[in-house]
This record gives C-alpha cells, sequence and structure tokens, in this order.
C-alpha cells in the first residue's frame, strides 16, 4: 500500500514540483491549495504525513497545525518555513509540527526528510507499546499521551521518541548527534537547534525548568535522563 502525503501549498510552481517528485518516489499525493481547506482536506485523504506550507491564503500553516494536534492527528508534520525566519521554525514546533524546511530547498534534502519523518513516527508506533514513567509523568505511547498530577498532554512523534530513546538509557550522557540520528534519521540534514528546541518544548510540558531536574544538559555533548527518572 502506498504512503499517503497532503501537500498543502498555494504556490503552484512548488506544488506541481513537489506533487511530481514524491509520486515519483512512489508516494499517493493529495494536494490543497487554500489554508481554510486544509483541515478538511486532512479528514478526506488520511495522510500519513502531511506538507505544510506557513504562508497560505485564508489560514496560516500555525493556526492549522494548531487545529489538527488539538483534533488529536499524530501524522507527521512537514512545515515549509520562509529563509531566514527562525521565529516560524520556533512557533511551529512548539505548535506540534514534526520538522520544518527552510525555502528554497533542495530536493534530495526535503525527500530524505520525509521518509525520515515516516521511518520514524511508524517505529515510535510499532515498537514498545507499553507505557513507561519519566519522574512524576507516565508516558503511553498508543495514545502520544504525558499524564501526570496536573493533567495530560499531547506528544509529537518526535517527541515521544525522545522520550523513549532518554527512557532506555538512564544516566547516560547522549551526544547530539547521537540524538539526532536515532530520532531523525541517519539523513537529516538540519542543525542541533531542531533537537535544542524540542527538549525545550519537553521541559515545558514535563515542568522540568528553572533548572532542569529531568531532561540535563551536558554543555558541549548533549543531554541525559537523570538516572532517577527513568
Amino acid at each position: 500500500m502506498k504512503t499517503k502525503l497532503l501537500i498543502v501549498e498555494d504556490d503552484p510552481h512548488i506544488l506541481l514540483g513537489l506533487e511530481e517528485i514524491l509520486r515519483g518516489e512512489g508516494h499517493e499525493v493529495h494536494t490543497c491549495t487554500s489554508g481554510g481547506d486544509a483541515v478538511g482536506a486532512v479528514k478526506r485523504a488520511h495522510p500519513d504525513l502531511i506538507v505544510l506550507d506557513v504562508m497560505l491564503p485564508g489560514k496560516s500553516g500555525f493556526d492549522i497545525c494548531r487545529e489538527l494536534r488539538s483534533s488529536g492527528l499524530r501524522s507527521p508534520i512537514l512545515m515549509l518555513t520562509a529563509k531566514g525566519q527562525e521565529i516560524d521554525k520556533v512557533i511551529g514546533l512548539d505548535l506540534g509540527a514534526d520538522d520544518y524546511v527552510t525555502k528554497p530547498f533542495g530536493v534530495r534534502e526535503l525527500v530524505a526528510r520525509i521518509k525520515a519523518l515516516l521511518r520514524r513516527s511508524g517505529s515510535s508506533t510499532s515498537g514498545n507499546g507499553d507505557s513507561f514513567s519519566v519522574g512524576d509523568w507516565t508516558v503511553n505511547p498508543r495514545t502520544f499521551e504525558l499524564s501526570g498530577a496536573n493533567g495530560t498532554d499531547s506528544l509529537t512523534a518526535k517527541e515521544l521518541r525522545l522520550l523513549q530513546y532518554f527512557h532506555k538509557h538512564p544516566g547516560e550522557v547522549l551526544s547530539r548527534d547521537q540524538l539526532l540520528n536515532e530520532v531523525w534519521g541517519c539523513g537529516y540534514f538540519g542543525t542541533t537547534r531542531t533537537l535544542d528546541q524540542v527538549i525545550a518544548q519537553l521541559r515545558r510540558k514535563l515542568g522540568d525548568t528553572s533548572p532542569p531536574r529531568l531532561l540535563l544538559t551536558v554543555h558541549g555533548v548533549g543531554y541525559r535522563l537523570a538516572a532517577s527518572a527513568g
């Protein structure tokens, strides 16, 4: 069965190019050119992954991402951001996007990012589905939920995969490159800034700030999960 992708992009040249490239990669590709129609397109297509532009007519990619995650959608979301707009990347990740590519982008990079997201999202649910604890929190991989005394919060595929990996290696110092290779894949072309942003998101959801007690920074190397938290 072909993997279903939805591209939400209003630039006809970019849309046509992506459609041809991704179909050539063997995917079933659906398209949408309006932010206002995007949520409906997701409900109709049930995509395995969404390529979502930030700047869209009718509704922004940020609004769409927020709405989709609030509705419980767990499919990976790859956002397309304008060149140099670092704040777009941060906001997108905060709202539940799994990765981003900056325009103009290379075809090989985009295809590699999509493959990595599909591989990682599949492994996060096809592997060990048992719940586990991180500090006072319970992580449920089947529902992508983080539960604690103060309630429940949703996790993105990347956040879940990171927590699973940290849980398997409590107390160990894990380098940024090691975490990127494990969670984003060896074909990832981005920087460690992406990892740092997702770690910051996880800390907020875990209430692990000022200073962190669970996900600890090892300066110049990477991160480790406190041994007592695993």
